[in-house]
């Protein structure tokens, strides 16, 4: 009875974390012939936690409870946090995208591709960093909005499609958030290539 207790809690958790893509507007037919896109990550306007914080008050919030348990913790992890952009979310991201859709279809997804024709905005809406506390831990999430617009007049969406909480997780434990969050980009990038292969090819 137990066991099943845990399975059901655990089933229960894993559809609350599953993610959603859902295209806003546009077709996928101007994809199909491209070698390149570019890439533009903004996080302007990007929120964090239950109580959707904005990233400053995150940090300095995050940054306090860290300080209040080892000093100088706060500040390593702060320094850490802001690097993860471009250390662990953005090259998840572009990683498998060019995974699944480099290797079957021939596009190249990167940053400061300036000649490109189109332009792959990804920006992030809401994040939820997650837990790990070994026996039991809950995903991060990553919830963006992905447009692509032409490169020259970026005001001509072609495509805008919405990523609603995508799971990061690895395999085992995982106690940084970073790299879990990190994870949830690499979902974002997966199911959105899988979602061009099929739509556009």
């Amino acid at each position: 009875m137990k066991k099943l207790m845990i399975l059901s809690a655990f089933l229960f958790v894993a559809s609350m974390q599953a993610q959603k893509l859902k295209v806003q507007q546009g077709g996928f037919d101007f994809i199909k012939g491209q070698k390149e896109i570019n890439v533009q990550f903004v996080y302007d306007n990007m929120r964090l936690m239950k109580d959707n914080l904005t990233n400053d008050e995150y940090v300095a919030k995050r940054s306090e409870d860290l300080e209040k348990k080892s000093r100088g913790k706060g500040t390593t992890w702060k320094k850490t946090w802001e690097s993860s952009r471009e250390l662990i979310w953005q090259p998840k991201f572009l990683e498998l995208m060019n995974k699944y859709l480099g290797n079957d279809e021939d596009i190249y997804f990167a940053e400061e591709l300036s000649e490109t024709a189109y332009t792959l905005i990804v920006e992030t809406v809401w994040l939820y960093p997650g837990w790990d506390a070994g026996i039991m831990k809950q995903h991060a999430k990553v919830s963006t909005n992905l447009k692509f617009v032409e490169t020259a007049t970026p005001e001509n969406v072609r495509l805008e499609v919405s990523s609603t909480n995508a799971p990061g997780d690895q395999w085992g434990n995982n106690y940084s958030n970073e790299s879990r969050v990190g994870e949830g980009y690499a979902k974002t990038g997966k199911s959105l290539a899988k979602l061009i292969a099929k739509k556009a090819f």
